[in-house]
């Protein structure tokens, strides 16, 4: 414990145990907590709340910025203590129990949670449990690993529980800008035109009167959990460089591209770190979420400025960066998450959105969040935030899955995030379909003959066909636009026998 990172002194004798601060936490309260994408997340105190309930039972909703690390999800899934969640998760445990009914699950777009609870359309916490790496003179809240929803949830909440992690470094402090919109109606513009504006405070402005206790912890946030870039994810790269290069030519592009954007998980890092092959220089970032590939080509001398909400690492490049703050901290900012994925800025900027899809459809809309249309996996997170706004919205997956059992595109999607009018770009290993201009007739002959792998060719070419024969403007069969999902549920491949026959 050092209590020379509570510089504000009256507030020394609010340090207490995580199990006295958990106390705070009642039955059927609203919790907001910091965590955005398994940065940042209080750690010490909803662990002793799992350990409280297990005696003595109790449910929260509990909210944050998106996803928790530590096995947090889980162990509070277990100790039944969720009783409701939002807006974003990637724990298995607690996965099943929302696809199971158990903890109702509100997934929503990452920009809007504290904006809904500023218009008082969703209830604001009745407490907030935020991890800091110091407390300022003036008792504001210093965040550690992410921003996320942790200035809004410490704003709105009537108590703070503030926990303060001793295993960062106090050097995390000017890395952050806190900016909190204006109340409407009388809202002003958010004023930032460069990605590498700084247009708020470095520390979370609240009264603290309102912090009822500090907690220390030294637990590191958890590692990521995305995998090195393959043969795939490098092809996927690859036609997404080609397509640039033509858009710089074409003049469409500058030729630092614009600001990017990358949505969490393996591919779309993977596809991002394969710009350091490229041609591109002076690269600048507007994203949620700092992953390895943004350190990756900024060592590369690619990325000039990356503006996010968190950064989630790998153990290796956490090592690195955190252990050589300094040398990055000029080329970083971390603000709210409503900020990172404003659509107002994202529109402004002309941010190139990259996010990665379950599946798409023949057309282009984007499933990003259900398996066959019904089972939640994790979240649509920002990516509705920027795909809606963005100058170019990018969709990325490998073409299949399962080892060929599941083809990523479909007749029809099972469950649609992203519309066809909000989707410019689909990219698989196999190739790109450039949709912008094109009418559904033609959107779906550009996405089979460039995205589709071999073995589903065949048979999307035949439904296609069949379709466009019974006529309308988007053809379909309609008895037979999700029997692949239904053939896959029963009997573990998306084709028929006499389909699989065909395309061998």
């Amino acid at each position: 414990m050092s209590l020379s990172r509570i510089r504000l002194h009256s507030l020394h004798n609010k340090v207490m145990s995580a199990d006295e601060a958990s106390n705070f936490i009642e039955n059927d309260m609203t919790v907001g907590m910091s965590g955005f994408t398994r940065a940042g997340e209080a750690k010490a105190v909803p662990q002793a709340l799992v350990n409280r309930a297990k005696k003595n039972p109790l449910k929260i909703t509990l909210i944050t910025g998106a996803s928790l690390g530590n096995d947090l999800d889980k162990q509070l899934t277990e100790a039944g203590v969720l009783a409701r969640r939002m807006p974003f998760q990637v724990d298995s445990t607690l996965r099943r129990a929302i696809n199971h009914g158990e903890v109702m699950f509100v997934d929503q777009h990452l920009s809007e949670t504290v904006e809904q609870m500023r218009n008082q359309q969703l209830k604001r916490p009745d407490i907030a449990i935020i991890e800091a790496v110091a407390i300022t003179e003036q008792g504001h809240i210093v965040p550690t690993t992410s921003v996320g929803n942790s200035a809004s949830f410490a704003i709105f909440a009537e108590k703070v529980i503030v926990e303060i992690n001793t295993s960062l470094s106090e050097n995390f402090e000017g890395l952050h800008d806190i900016y909190i919109p204006t109340y409407r109606p009388t809202r002003t513009p958010v004023p930032l035109t460069q990605v590498d504006d700084r247009i708020g405070s470095t520390a979370i402005p609240i009264d603290p009167a309102k912090i009822v206790g500090i907690v220390f912890n030294d637990t590191a946030d958890s590692p990521s959990t995305v995998t090195a870039p393959d043969v795939e994810t490098q092809a996927i790269a690859n036609h997404l460089i080609s397509f640039f290069e033509k858009e710089v030519e074409a003049g469409r592009l500058a030729k630092n591209l614009g600001p990017l954007q990358a949505g969490i998980g393996s591919i779309a890092n993977a596809v991002l770190t394969g710009l350091k092959d490229s041609p591109f220089e002076d690269l600048v970032m507007y994203s949620e979420v700092l992953q390895d590939c943004t350190f990756e080509l900024i060592d590369a001398g690619k990325i000039k400025f990356a503006s996010g909400s968190s950064i989630t690492l790998s153990a290796k490049c956490g090592e690195r960066v955190f252990g050589h703050l300094d040398q990055y901290k000029d080329k970083l900012v971390l603000r709210p998450q409503e900020i990172s994925n404003h659509p107002e800025i994202v529109r402004r900027l002309g941010i190139i959105g990259i996010n990665t899809a379950l599946e798409f459809d023949i057309y282009g809309n984007v499933n990003s969040t259900h398996v066959c249309g019904t089972k939640m996996m994790n979240g649509i997170g920002g990516s509705g935030d920027f795909a809606r706004n963005a100058h170019l919205a990018i969709f990325v997956t490998k073409s299949i899955a399962k080892g060929g059992d599941i083809s990523s595109i479909v007749p029809m999607a099972s469950h649609v995030d992203h519309c066809e009018h909000d989707v410019d770009i689909l990219v698989t290993e196999q190739g790109l379909a450039d949709l912008r201009g094109l009418a559904p007739r033609e959107r779906a002959r550009v996405i089979i003959d460039n995205c589709v792998h071999p073995l589903y060719q065949a048979a999307l070419n035949d439904y296609f066909d069949r379709a466009c024969e019974r006529g309308g403007h988007t053809p379909h069969i309609l008895r037979e636009a999700l029997s692949w999902h239904a053939n896959f549920e029963e009997t573990g491949h998306m084709l028929n026998a006499s389909q699989v026959a065909k395309s061998a």
